[in-house]
């Protein structure tokens, strides 16, 4: 009688779960009956032919299952480190807690309470076993599957420097930058995001160096998401930056274990996501934006050089054609007389203003850029560059462009391509549209109109209430317009106002040692 209304009582309540849809932030209770648990838990796993069941007799009057999902658990391990203990069981009472202290060899178990941890385990490919009379189940560490080895990133290559880069699997990326950071103060807080997906997510920062307000709001924007699935980590950075519908990015993504570490260092919060090799840093500025990993592992002179080279080319990269098309269009008396004749004839046969073969041609070249990236490695590049060439030599024969708009072209492409960061060139080459356009109508005067909104905007930009062009300062310029030597660095950027602001003794100087004098 007493079993019945249990039984009755279970049914009431369960029948309020949807074993389909498992709402988030509701908490069901597993039952002391082994039999409710399992009519549970198989309905919410009902037609998946994943999921699988293990049953077990322990002893002379006790029984237990195991739950597990195929290719997430470690099938073998299960059998050795579980079902065999078990089995060879010989009381004739046991408990939960006896099992994951006396019997499972698992190095790791955890006790579970409600149904919700119990699916949570389960997912993450952990194996789930339940026992009559025991309103507890028991997860066991054993999960397993293929992942990807760590390589090298070829989105951030570096000529000196660490070849690691992140992978899929989020306790390889904690595991690398806890290779590098290696004091306890390394805080990595878990969070849970998409009903469907539930994607692990953590947010990384030094306790001590990063600002306590920029961690709370962090927490608070990725708090404050509400979605099915988070599938990559451009997901959560569209929905907790500052301005979502400006084409320049707020947030650093990166696949190097090195950049996170130093932007740690530096009092930066760093976002991890499962599934993605990509983290996110946050807050930035426009200026650490264009720079480089490599920028610290060459001599300073060297970095200095090829930071100014990368700014002077980024200019070129989005006003180039631009300034081309305002000179043929409107200021022709601005170019030199025998310069001027050559572009005339060259020209001449051609049927197009210079607007729209500037148009026409920076889109050919767009798309061959991007036909490159899609197509497979091997035929990638020589598609992009021999496409590059046969149809500008085709084009010039067939009089529909000039040959000085083909080296414009070409000239703006490979300066686009001393932009450090992908996510830092596209907003680079989408603006190029907008300036030829103003260039077209309006001449230098729009080039000028079209530069005065661009500062303007990036004047109003911020990444986590650090404005987007800050760092402009005398304390700043010497990781902003050069690379200072790294004993000349002692102090952290003023702009992430981390509580600890030296990194290094301050007025550390070189020391060479004393070596032998020349007799």
């Amino acid at each position: 009688m007493r079993k019945s209304r249990l039984s009755r009582a279970f049914g009431k309540r369960t029948a309020q779960i949807n074993p389909n849809i498992m709402k988030q932030g509701e908490q069901h209770p597993l039952h002391p009956s082994l039999e409710l648990n399992k009519q549970q838990l198989e309905g919410v796993y009902s037609r998946c032919s994943d999921f699988h069941v293990r049953y077990l007799p322990i002893g002379d009057s006790n029984q237990a299952v195991i739950y597990y999902i195929d290719g997430l658990a470690n099938a073998s391990r299960i059998e050795q480190t579980v079902i065999e203990p078990l089995t060879g069981f010989s009381g004739e009472t046991i408990s939960v807690g006896y099992m994951a202290e006396h019997l499972i060899t698992s190095a790791s178990s955890k006790l579970l309470s409600t149904f919700e941890e119990v699916i949570k385990h389960l997912s993450i490919g952990e194996p789930v076993l339940f026992l009559n009379d025991e309103p507890q189940g028991l997860a066991f560490g054993l999960s397993s599957w293929q992942t990807r080895s760590i390589e090298e990133p070829t989105a951030e290559s570096v000529i000196r420097g660490p070849r690691e880069g992140f992978t899929e699997t989020l306790r390889v990326n904690t595991a690398l930058i806890r290779r590098i950071i290696k004091s306890p103060l390394l805080k990595m807080d878990s969070f849970c995001i998409g009903e469907y997906t539930q994607t692990s997510i953590i947010i990384a920062y030094i306790e001590g160096l990063a600002a306590p307000e920029l961690i709370s709001e962090v927490k608070e924007r990725l708090g404050s998401i509400q979605i099915d699935g988070i599938l990559e980590s451009g997901y959560i950075e569209e929905l907790i930056e500052d301005h979502p519908l400006s084409p320049f990015p707020q947030i650093l993504s990166t696949e190097r274990p090195d950049v996170v570490s130093s932007n740690l260092l530096e009092g930066r919060v760093v976002i991890l996501t499962e599934g993605t090799p990509f983290a996110l840093i946050a807050p930035v500025t426009f200026f650490s934006l264009m720079q480089s990993a490599e920028d610290y592992y060459q001599r300073f002179m060297f970095s200095t050089a090829i930071r100014w080279l990368r700014y002077f080319f980024a200019a070129i990269s989005l006003l180039l054609p631009s300034i081309y098309v305002a000179l043929l269009t409107f200021h022709q008396e601005m170019v030199p007389g025998s310069l001027l004749f050559s572009m005339a004839t060259s020209r001449e046969a051609v049927p197009f203003p210079a607007l729209v073969e500037a148009l026409l041609m920076e889109i050919t070249f767009e798309a061959l850029r991007e036909a490159g990236v899609r197509l497979p490695k091997q035929i990638g590049a020589a598609v992009s560059i021999v496409g590059a060439l046969v149809i500008g030599q085709a084009a010039v024969q067939a009089g529909l462009v000039s040959a000085p708009m083909v080296i414009i072209v070409a000239i703006t492409g490979i300066s686009s391509f001393m932009i450090p960061r992908y996510i830092t060139g596209l907003p680079i080459r989408l603006l190029r549209f907008p300036f030829i356009l103003l260039a077209g109508s309006l001449g230098l005067l729009g080039i000028m109109s079209g530069l005065i909104a661009l500062v303007i905007h990036l004047c109003s930009l911020k990444s986590f209430n650090v404005p987007y062009l800050s760092g402009v300062m005398k304390s700043e310029l010497r990781d902003i317009l050069i690379r200072s030597p790294i004993w000349m660095m002692d102090a952290r950027p003023d702009l992430i106002r981390t509580t600890n602001k030296y990194r290094q003794a301050q007025g550390q100087m070189p020391n060479p040692g004393q070596g032998t004098n020349d007799e």
